[in-house]
């Protein structure tokens, strides 16, 4: 049994180093493109920028919600409006969104009440609502724990002015807030989430969405039947994206780089969110989700550390060990701190290898069940990706859930 496990050690760590390298080769490529895209979007003359609605669901009070909703009323662009979209009036986050309209009155604003939703996807339904109030052709959906410059969409739009070009999506880095879990979350935020979005899109072009922004056009939209053709899923932003690539759309990764900003987590609530997102990949794509489980290191370097001591080869075990965690700590530099520009990338790389054995740990427990808890609501996975809601809440009240 000890040399079947030293085996399964041995393959986790090629497997997981050929993951480093084809992270690496896409990050080299993802920066070189980023210079290019930069540079072509800031060609194009203001002139030609074409009106924009931003599409913004709100679900109550959040820590620094004041800083990213503002960051969205200061964009340096000619012709813009932001539609604050909510379950009902007494949302706390509507508060600061008034606040912020009295300080920026040159800033077209409105708010959407969608009342209690009708679909499985409260965010969905409440987008669906948003989109018939505006009558601009360009959308950028962001959620309201995102904080981006003045020159977002001045960056983000111009790619979708070629017509061969349905939809735009952002990678991002985590900022954490005051708490050694939340730390460990947007560390794997700028890191882990990262090397897999830009090795798909190395190996295969995008064919999927980032939630924290995804920018596209009414044509794209229709083409696919509209918003509401997501509303049966949890990761309403991955099937959005698909939806358009298979349209016949390319969808686009954006050079820019936005912050998806965190709230304070004890570790259940931290891991609770890990595993959510992961039950979803499960659902949503079962295979590449399986054969994700090889893409980490630190696990599979402790089999070697615990197997290969058993079969009286320590020497040997802690060389497998130092290589796996030697393995996450370039990542961490790599993407982290290379492509995300996230200072935590370089400065906490040697916590990174942490953060890697929760993730398969997040992993393994995404094969638990098929039921998870998400903003005071508990919901079923079920095939694709799809869900059902078991239990709704019965007033839009805030829950300190991200």
């Amino acid at each position: 049994m000890w040399h079947a496990l030293l085996a399964l050690a041995l393959l986790g760590i090629v497997s997981s180093t050929v993951f480093l390298i084809l992270a690496l080769v896409a990050a080299r490529r993802y920066r070189r493109h980023a210079d290019n895209a930069s540079r072509s979007a800031n060609a194009v003359p203001e002139s030609a920028l074409p009106p924009v609605t931003l599409l913004k669901p709100v679900h109550g009070m959040e820590p620094r919600l004041r800083e990213n909703l503002e960051s969205f009323f200061r964009q340096n662009y000619p012709d813009f409006e932001i539609i604050f979209g909510a379950r009902s009036a007494d949302n706390a986050a509507l508060t600061v969104a008034e606040e912020l309209r009295t300080v920026y009155p040159n800033v077209r604003c409105k708010v959407v009440l969608s009342g209690p939703p009708a679909w499985p996807s409260a965010k969905v339904f409440s987008l669906d609502k948003m989109i018939a109030h505006s009558r601009n052709d360009y959308f950028v959906i962001s959620d309201s724990d995102v904080e981006v410059g003045p020159d977002f969409l001045r960056n983000i739009i111009p790619p979708l002015l070629d017509p061969k070009n349905g939809l735009l999506t952002c990678v991002y880095r985590g900022v954490p807030a005051r708490s050694f879990w939340s730390s460990l979350e947007a560390l794997g935020m700028s890191v882990e989430m990262t090397s897999g979005v830009l090795v798909a899109d190395m190996l295969e072009g995008m064919r999927f969405a980032l939630g924290a922004v995804i920018a596209t056009k009414r044509e794209a939209l229709e083409r696919i039947g509209g918003i509401g053709t997501t509303a049966d899923y949890y990761s309403d932003d991955f099937v959005l994206g698909n939806l358009v690539w298979a349209a016949g759309y390319h969808v686009v990764l954006s050079h820019y780089i936005v912050d998806h900003v965190l709230i304070p987590s004890s570790f259940l609530r931290t891991f609770g969110h890990q595993v959510r997102w992961m039950k979803s990949t499960r659902f949503s794509r079962p295979k590449g989700h399986l054969g994700s489980g090889l893409t980490f290191a630190v696990p599979f370097g402790l089999l070697g550390l615990i197997s290969a001591s058993v079969l009286g080869h320590p020497i040997g075990g802690l060389v497998l060990l130092g290589v796996s965690i030697l393995n996450r700590i370039i990542q961490s530099v790599a993407i982290g701190w290379s492509v995300t520009r996230d200072p935590r990338g370089l400065n906490l790389c040697w916590l990174y290898p942490l953060r890697d054995l929760m993730g398969f740990v997040t992993w393994v427990a995404s094969y638990s069940s098929r039921s998870f808890f998400w903003r005071g609501e508990t919901y079923q996975f079920t095939r694709g990706g799809k869900i059902v809601p078991q239990q709704r809440a019965m007033e839009d009240v805030f829950v300190n859930q991200p």
